[in-house]
């Protein structure tokens, strides 16, 4: 539907910006002088003072007075007047050539009827892809009551694709409804009524007399409520004023001031009315501009919804084996395109390894003869159902059972600020456990906002129980492009060997001025053509980056940071992390286990207001906390911590982790999540899901909400690797 009407849409859409303009450039005259409460008596009463004739008055959109006229001695013929003096202000200019080149293509395309058909269609078709991207959002929002909660960030296209969808729904679906009414105004299949009224002028009485002043009908009546007035031609009694207002039409007597036939206007002819002032923003600067911000908002949307087609049509590979041939078959459910994206860089890893694989979208499941391992890759959409390329498979999965064995492993891609997160996942891997022919590999395996650290390790572990080694790029379509590399001075920093478990500090700051948070990332580049390394950040009281990194035996970038010396320099990039940053009048209970530190103790440093900091830190014993002792002491000091709260997992006989603090510490965590004070979360992947889990039967005992709200809100956020 979209495709279909592209070109129409396109060329409404830049005219009507164009156009948007013209009732802005009207207001701009300024002709009415925010005169519009003076009573329309008194306009009446100044126009026959200053002019021999009057023959009609007529009250604009924008509230401009234009008054035609003749007079003996004075101006005479159409213009503007000051309705205050009567005087004239201004002459009614001709539509400028780039608004009658702008209306004649936004109404007909210069097809008159033809294109007007054309036009009109297109406004209907806009409206039907308006509605039916409201339920898409609702769906994709889990819910009506969500529509306008937090939108999980996809791609740029995606984003803001929804974001512009929201904003701009109510004025889009005004210009689609309105456009397509005067469209069928004008082939007269809703046409205005004309309306006639029925006098007996035989009855007319010229008295008593008034003074218009004291006309009972038009009591009340301002400026702002008239739309047009006709004079009487003659001093004849017979000879009524005839006066338009926004919702009916009167004849008055010229003489008694009486009302002599009063019509309202039908239903058509005020569609008609609304219509138009809807359609055009004339008589409001403020609609207009709403209305070039809708039109601007069309030609995004034209844009990045072709542009998120293509994504998804380039996620798309031809097999290098047949279905047939495959000992491993990779299946995709993606919405997006984005879980395509790393499942196409699993299936180039194991093409270097000259493994038969095949990829294919998880509804083209069928026999697959030599199969031994079955991977499935998939997104969940809306609330817990299928993307669009997956709604068939269960039905598939029952319907091929006459088939050799296999192992199968799932990976699910969400968020966990969605209350269904993964759950598509979940039900896929029920669905093969209750199959006869297949055996888990590994158990079901989530992975948060597209986590490439929580996608490589679930490679390795994949890879591992089939004994390959696997490494897939890092410099691929999936993670975003980094700026150009710029050097950082190493100022400070501990070694790995002065610590029991090979952590160690180094501190640097950029050669030139950048700016970046606690909660910044740090994309190191050890070596010419190497990959490159992510290092949450921590600012310190100097203003400078604090890195606290775990040396491994094999690692290229702990080993390179390890062996670097003070004052000298190495490649770097910062990467804006601004879902993983503390507000300074924030309360924060912070969760961290080894290195996972790094960015709260910049968090801390940066705690001028002194406002409630909990940190609770997982590590093997007391001896690993000698690299943070000193800082930490003086955060606790100046209060710029409010507790610090370890948990050693080494120390005794049975192992204690941090997530076991936080569920001895149920009531603090609970009150926290109900008095808006934020949990921040950074460290492995393994320990965030064990956070996760711990905080959500904590919401559960306490009945609390669901843990994707408070994520939704600002109030969970993690950082893991």
């Amino acid at each position: 539907m979209a495709v279909s009407s592209f070109l129409f849409i396109l060329l409404a859409s830049v005219t009507g910006i164009i156009l948007a303009f013209e009732p802005i450039d009207h207001a701009a005259l300024n002709y009415s002088g925010d005169q519009t409460q003076i009573p329309v008596t008194q306009l009446i009463d100044t126009l026959k003072s200053n002019y021999d004739e009057v023959l009609s008055v007529e009250i604009d959109e924008a509230g401009f007075v234009k008054a035609s006229v003749l007079s003996m001695e004075g101006d005479s013929g159409d213009f503007y007047i000051n309705p205050l003096t009567g005087k004239k202000v201004g002459e009614i200019e001709k539509q400028a050539e780039i608004f009658q080149f702008a209306t004649s293509l936004h109404r007909s395309l210069f097809l008159k009827s033809t294109g007007r058909f054309f036009v009109g269609l297109a406004s209907f078709l806009l409206f039907l892809i308006s509605i039916t991207g409201l339920i898409l959002i609702i769906k994709r929002q889990q819910g009506i009551r969500a529509f306008f909660n937090r939108i999980i960030k996809d791609n740029f296209y995606s984003y803001y694709h929804i974001y512009l969808g929201r904003l701009s729904l109510i004025p889009i679906i005004i210009i689609t409804l309105t456009g397509v009414y005067l469209s069928l105004q004008r082939f007269e299949i809703s046409p205005d009524i004309v309306l006639t009224h029925d006098v007996d002028y035989t009855s007319i009485t010229d008295t008593p007399q008034r003074n218009l002043a004291e006309f009972p009908a038009l009591k009340n009546i301002t400026i702002a409520d008239v739309r047009y007035i006709e004079f009487p031609f003659s001093p004849d009694v017979e000879d009524p004023y005839k006066i338009s207002l926004t919702d009916r039409e009167l004849l008055v007597n010229q003489v008694t001031g009486e009302v002599i036939s009063e019509l309202s206007y039908p239903l058509v002819n005020m569609l008609s009315y609304y219509s138009t002032v809807l359609h055009t923003g004339r008589g409001s600067v403020i609609w207009a501009v709403i209305l070039a911000a809708a039109c601007f908002s069309i030609l995004f949307f034209i844009y990045s919804g072709f542009k998120m087609t293509f994504m998804r049509r380039k996620g798309r590979i031809k097999n290098k084996f047949k279905a047939a041939q495959s000992e491993i078959v990779i299946l995709v459910g993606s919405e997006t395109g984005s879980t395509m994206s790393f499942a196409s860089l699993f299936y180039k890893e194991l093409l270097n390894k000259d493994i038969k694989v095949h990829l294919t979208q998880m509804d083209k499941y069928q026999q697959f003869p030599k199969m031994k391992q079955l991977v499935i890759f998939t997104s969940t959409y809306g609330d817990g159902d299928p993307p669009a390329n997956a709604t068939k498979f269960l039905n598939l999965l029952n319907t091929f059972k006459d088939i050799p064995q296999f192992e199968y492993s799932v990976v699910g891609f969400g968020s966990l600020a969605y209350p269904s997160y993964c759950k598509y996942a979940f039900d896929v891997d029920e669905a093969l456990r209750a199959s006869p022919v297949a055996k888990e590999l590994l158990k079901v395996y989530t992975i948060n906002n597209k986590s490439w650290e929580a996608f490589d390790q679930w490679v390795d572990q994949w890879g591992e129980r089939l004994a390959l080694k696997l490494e897939v790029p890092r410099d691929n379509t999936v993670t975003k492009p980094r700026k150009k590399p710029q050097k950082f001075e190493v100022i400070a920093k501990t070694y790995a060997q002065e610590s029991p478990d090979n952590t160690f500090l180094v501190t640097v700051r950029p050669e030139k001025s950048i700016k970046f948070r606690s909660g910044d990332l740090l994309a190191i580049y050890p070596q010419k053509d190497t990959h490159e390394r992510l290092y949450s950040i921590g600012k310190n009281l100097d203003g400078e980056l604090l890195l606290s990194i775990k040396r491994h035996e094999f690692g290229l970038c702990s080993n390179y940071l390890n062996d670097i010396e003070v004052g000298a320099s190495l490649n770097a990039v910062r990467v804006k992390n601004p879902e993983f940053h503390l507000k300074k009048n924030q309360n924060a209970i912070l969760i961290a286990t080894g290195t996972g530190i790094a960015p709260f103790l910049g968090m801390m440093a940066d705690n001028e207001n002194k406002k409630e900091r909990i940190l609770y830190w997982g590590a093997k014993n007391e001896a690993s906390f000698a690299l943070y002792e000193n800082q930490i002491s003086t955060a606790l000091e100046r209060g710029l911590l409010s507790k610090f709260v370890p948990v050693y997992s080494r120390l005794g006989k049975e192992k204690i982790y941090v997530q076991h603090l936080i569920a001895s510490n149920h009531l603090a965590f609970s009150n926290a999540l109900k008095n808006g004070t934020v949990l921040m979360i950074c460290g492995s992947i393994s320990m965030q899901k064990e956070v996760i889990a711990a905080l959500q039967v904590i919401c559960e005992t306490y009945q609390l909400k669901s843990l994707s709200y408070y994520q939704q809100r600002g109030q969970i956020k993690m950082d893991c690797y």
